[in-house]
């Protein structure tokens, strides 16, 4: 049999009899994980000596089928497009005829929702259960330039569009974390991100199955079984949004005192925390060290780079920052003019490196406006303050040109937060022929919290003074997310 040199699949022979998957439907090793790729991959080729790039989209619940389908269609040489269990039939019709699949793979869960769109779209569609019982065939040789994933990009200026990702763009995202978290064989992480996104795929499971390790993956996201698998000690890594840790903290809020004895003890045994994919407020920095011990180590990435920028592993952490180039990783700040920025100046945050993706699929012009020259224009800048990156936002949504200044919608948020009856808040700017840009907050209250929109923004006025903000309008309104929890700042705008 000719095998693929994909790294996965040789690192996966050396950790032969150890645990994968702790999942609901039980544990399973690297020997199954194995196999059931290689009848994945013969399943998918029937015959054939090599998919050639040919893309297909899959759909799983979260668990062992996951790997083995993603890590077969790997080995078959096809390009791996993982679809969104909660997306509707228009998106993932939008993502099936996008990248063009030449087959779609569904579990029986989703049969009823995907066999609709792979038929519309003319395409074969498979059911999951039916490809581990398949027989093996000789696989393709697969190098590490060969397109390995699909990622689909959120779409906050369009249609989400297909992020290219070689193996070699993947060896390198996930090298680089291994090196700075010290991802090792007897690491043990609890999953309960999407597997759609690039933080549950490579941050968590691909890392985790990279290093020998275990991965503790839920069916979804539930408060009470997280903190349960803390309690237990079943794992000694842990990775989330800052959603997810607000409801962390609040379940803990709710506990009683002996419980919570219970619950900061348990956190002890963990090895290291980490919170991203959204800004980390500095409330909830302090508030999950001062019930655990932790500080959780925030960095910053995006769909087209993995992960660019860490606070580190062994060494101070400081809250609304997120650290220092990951090993392997080039990153500038530029102004304007695309020239490199003043020591102590904001700019543009560009990066370098292999692992950098490979292109949008079948666009080529906006592929090549994302770099100048090899460096990826991130669209997100930030400044560099004693050492550390701190990000001020997206140049499209959070920087507010406001009566002259460039204000930080991220800085303001941060303010409005620390007022004690708020609990959450949004800022954007919106197009106003006085000032520009008009600074806007969305707030949410804390529950049973009553607060007039001219209180706040009279507060709101004196603690921002500093920030050089003019005119601000203050709406009290539930903010729009995304499956993420991740406030939609496009859709916020429409609030005023």
């Amino acid at each position: 049999m000719a095998e693929s040199n994909i790294p996965f699949i040789q690192r996966a022979e050396k950790h032969l009899g150890r645990t994968a998957m702790v999942t609901a439907n039980g544990s399973f090793t690297y020997d199954q994980l194995l196999e059931a790729s290689s009848k994945t991959a013969s399943r998918l080729l029937s015959g054939q000596k090599d998919l050639a790039g040919r893309r297909v989209a899959f759909l799983t619940p979260r668990g062992f089928d996951y790997p083995a389908i993603q890590w077969g269609i790997w080995r078959a040489g096809g390009i791996a497009v993982p679809l969104c269990e909660v997306h509707p039939p228009a998106e993932l019709h939008h993502t099936i005829s996008d990248c063009e699949a030449s087959i779609v793979i569904g579990h029986s869960d989703f049969a009823e929702v995907l066999a609709p769109v792979a038929e519309r779209n003319k395409i074969p569609f498979l059911l999951s259960e039916q490809l581990f019982a398949a027989g093996n065939q000789g696989l393709p040789h697969v190098g590490s330039e060969r397109p390995a994933l699909m990622l689909y990009t959120s779409g906050t200026t369009g249609k989400p569009k297909g992020v290219v990702l070689t193996h070699a763009n993947l060896e390198a995202q996930i090298t680089s974390l291994i090196e700075a978290w010290e991802w090792h064989q007897e690491d043990r992480i609890l999953h309960v991100l999407p597997l759609h996104h690039t933080h549950g795929i490579v941050n968590v499971l691909c890392c985790a199955l990279w290093a020998g390790a275990a991965c503790h993956m839920l069916p979804r996201f539930d408060v009470t079984v997280v903190w349960q698998a803390f309690v237990e000690g079943k794992i000694n890594l842990f990775m989330a949004v800052p959603t997810i840790y607000f409801k962390l903290i609040e379940a803990f809020r709710k506990s009683s005192p002996d419980q919570q004895k219970i619950m900061s003890q348990a956190c002890k045994g963990l090895r290291l925390m980490v919170s991203g994919s959204a800004a980390l407020p500095a409330t909830a920095f302090q508030e999950w060290k001062a019930i655990t011990g932790h500080e959780l180590l925030e960095r910053y990435g995006m769909t087209e780079i993995g992960m660019a920028l860490s606070n580190p592993l062994r060494g101070r952490r400081r809250p609304g920052h997120v650290g220092m180039p990951l090993p392997g990783v080039e990153v500038r700040l530029v102004d304007d003019k695309g020239e490199p920025a003043a020591s102590g100046s904001s700019g543009e945050i560009e990066v370098r490196g292999t692992s950098v993706f490979k292109e949008y699929w079948k666009r080529p012009g906006e592929t090549k406006a994302a770099f100048r020259g090899q460096w990826f224009k991130t669209g997100d800048v930030a400044v560099i303050e004693d050492g550390s990156y701190r990000i001020l936002g997206r140049q499209s949504t959070d920087i507010v040109k406001t009566g002259g200044y460039k204000v930080s919608a991220l800085e303001i948020e941060e303010v409005l937060r620390t007022h004690p009856l708020v609990a959450e808040v949004a800022v954007v700017g919106k197009k106003d022929p006085q000032w520009g840009e008009r600074v806007c907050a969305a707030v949410v209250l804390k529950v049973d919290a009553t607060l007039s929109q001219d209180a706040l923004r009279k507060w709101g006025k004196e603690m921002l003074a500093p920030y050089k903000v003019p005119s601000m309008v203050i709406f009290v309104k539930d903010l729009p997310r995304n499956p993420m929890g991740k406030v939609v700042k496009a859709t916020v705008r429409n609030l005023f």
